[in-house]
């Protein structure tokens, strides 16, 4: 199998992949709305990286900056996330980039490697300068940091095929370990999550047999005892929302601080009626199974 169709299928196949530990992550389907801004800066980086030719070090200083640039432009312009949700945005950039990289005719592979590093890299970090830092002169620090890790991250592929590693082994090897890494992120995180949302339960905004099944990367998987499974999904992902936005306050002044309370709030209240829904459809659910009931005093 030569390079360039080897290329593509791991691209094919490491978007399905990402598109799957997205999913594990959040339980969101809306994978190919949240990709289109980075689809779209990746094949533009990949254009200017196919057009630039240089040295190993030029093209790999060129992908860390140009990946860099691209997570600032998601940042801005595509879904708010977090920076786990950073990284994963961040690698569908990277592989975007790689598809114009396909056509070079040279080391395509290690172009699919260096992209996806790098943009991996530059998404999380990017993300989380947004999420954690409220000022903005040290968040330019701290993005400058990350454009040089991506540097390195790209050059890493180099000193990898100089250290005898082969292309398409360190392109393998990325394809898995990124997917995989955003599932460990997942089970890392999943305790912060939970602590949240015991928090809202012990205010009474939610249920307490409701935290485990939406914190819980597992358990959230199923219906979590709910009628409607997709409404379930909601629910975890308002849930997730709320976790999301209490962290975020801690790290804000106080007027930003107040706007996301605001927000918070609104937020609760859906919540709410959202379970007095499930439980109305659960004891209408249990009625109509009821062999007691007459079919003639059931609910209509």
């Amino acid at each position: 199998m030569s390079d360039p169709v080897l290329t593509f299928v791991l691209i094919v196949l490491f978007f399905a992949a990402i598109a799957a530990a997205r999913f594990f992550k959040s339980v969101d389907t809306g994978f190919a709305h949240a990709a289109q801004t980075p689809v779209v800066a990746g094949v533009i980086a990949g254009v200017v990286l196919l057009l630039v030719q240089g040295s190993a070090l030029l093209q790999a200083a060129l992908a860390g900056v140009l990946m860099t640039l691209a997570a600032v432009w998601v940042r801005h312009t595509g879904d708010e996330s977090e920076a786990a949700d950073g990284m994963i945005l961040g690698a569908v950039t990277g592989a975007a980039a790689a598809i114009p990289l396909a056509f070079s005719g040279s080391h395509e592979l290690r172009g699919f490697s260096q992209s996806v590093l790098s943009g991996t890299i530059a998404g999380y970090g990017i993300t989380f300068a947004a999420f954690h830092v409220g000022d903005r002169s040290r968040r330019l620090i701290i993005d400058s940091i990350t454009g040089i890790f991506a540097i390195i991250a790209a050059w890493a592929a180099v000193i990898l095929a100089g250290t005898g590693v082969s292309d398409r082994e360190t392109a393998l090897a990325v394809a898995v370990a990124i997917p995989l890494l955003v599932v460990v992120i997942v089970f890392k995180q999943w305790p912060d999550v939970r602590a949240e949302l015991a928090h809202e339960a012990a205010l009474g905004f939610m249920a307490d047999a409701d935290v485990d099944a939406t914190a819980h990367p597992l358990k959230r998987l199923g219906r979590g005892g709910w009628i409607d499974g997709q409404a379930h999904r909601e629910f975890i992902r308002l849930a997730s929302k709320i976790a999301l936005r209490k962290r975020q306050q801690r790290n804000r002044a106080d007027e930003m601080a107040r706007l996301y309370q605001i927000e918070i709030i609104k937020l609760r209240m859906q919540l709410q009626q959202m379970t007095n829904i499930d439980c109305e459809a659960r004891a209408y659910h249990d009625e109509a199974q009821s062999d007691d009931i007459p079919s003639d005093k059931m609910r209509a």
